[in-house]
C-alpha cells in the first residue's frame, strides 16, 4: 500500500499525525505492507534562515496577545500531543526556515534513511527545542544515522542540491490541492487532512487496502494466560 505524507518538520500537528498513522498501521494489521513516501512542504517559506523568534514571542507579535494568552493558545496542541505520547516543548521552540532540512531529507532517501531522519528531526525540534536553522543540528542527526557528515555538509553548502525534488513535491501538492499539512494520500485515492483521530486512519487504511489488494495480518493480543487445553485450565 502506498501512502504519501506531506509534512513539515516544524509543524506540531505533522508529528502527531505521523504517530497516529504509525499506530493505525500496526492496529489495522498492515505492518510491513505499507510504503510511506514523505513529501516536503514548508508551512512558512518566508521564515528567517537565521536564529528565529521563540514560538511564544512569535504568537505575541503576530496575534497581538500577551505571553499568558500565547501559552493558552498552545495548550490544546500540547494536550493533543500527549495523546500520542509526545511531550511538546513550546518554551524552547523557535520559528525556523525548513528548506535546508527538506533538502537533506531528500539526500537521506537514497540510503533508505528518510523515515528515521524525519522522526529524528521532528523530535529534535518539537520535543528538544533544537534550532533547525542551525547546520550543526542537522549534521548531528546525520551522524546519528551513520551517514557521511562531510557529504551532507556539501549538500547544505550548495543551495541548488535537491531543489528539483522539492519543486516536484510542491507541484504534486498543487495538483491535489494540498494547502495545509499534515496531508496523507492513500493509494492516490483517499486523503486525510490534518492529525485526525486513530479510527479515521484505521478506516482509511482498510479502504486503501482493498484497492491495493492486500489483507491485514493476524494480530494476537493479550498474554493467553486464562485458557484451557489438554484437559487442564490455567489458574
Amino acid at each position: 500500500m502506498k501512502i504519501e505524507v506531506f509534512s513539515d518538520f516544524s509543524c506540531p500537528f505533522c508529528y502527531i499525525g505521523k504517530k497516529e498513522l504509525e499506530h493505525a498501521i500496526k492496529e489495522a494489521g498492515y505492518t510491513d505492507q505499507v510504503d510511506i513516501e514523505y513529501k516536503s512542504y514548508q508551512i512558512d517559506p518566508g521564515a528567517t534562515k537565521e536564529v528565529g523568534q521563540n514560538y511564544y514571542e512569535y504568537f505575541m507579535a503576530h496575534q497581538k496577545v500577551t505571553f499568558e494568552e500565547a501559552q493558552q493558545m498552545t495548550e490544546g496542541i500540547i494536550d493533543r500531543a500527549k495523546e500520542v505520547n509526545l511531550a511538546y516543548n513550546f518554551a524552547e521552540m523557535k520559528k525556523v526556515h525548513t528548506e535546508n532540512a527538506h533538502r537533506l531529507a531528500k539526500w537521506t532517501k537514497q540510503f533508505g534513511k528518510e523515515a528515521a531522519y524525519t522522526e529524528a528531526l521532528m523530535a529534535a525540534y518539537l520535543i528538544e527545542g533544537k534550532d533547525l536553522n542551525d547546520e550543526a543540528v542537522l549534521l548531528a542527526v546525520i551522524k546519528e544515522l551513520n551517514l557521511n557528515v562531510a557529504t551532507a555538509k556539501e549538500v547544505l553548502t550548495n543551495p541548488n542540491d535537491f531543489m528539483e525534488e522539492l519543486d516536484k513535491d510542491r507541484y504534486d501538492a498543487q495538483q491535489i490541492g494540498v494547502q495545509s499539512v499534515p496531508f496523507f494520500v492513500f493509494e492516490n485515492r483517499y486523503g486525510i487532512k490534518g492529525a485526525e483521530p486513530n479510527e479515521v486512519f484505521v478506516r482509511t487504511l482498510h479502504q486503501a487496502a482493498e484497492i491495493a489488494g492486500i489483507k491485514p495480518t493476524f494480530n494476537l493480543v493479550g498474554h493467553g494466560d486464562a485458557t484451557c487445553a489438554d484437559g487442564e485450565c490455567k489458574y
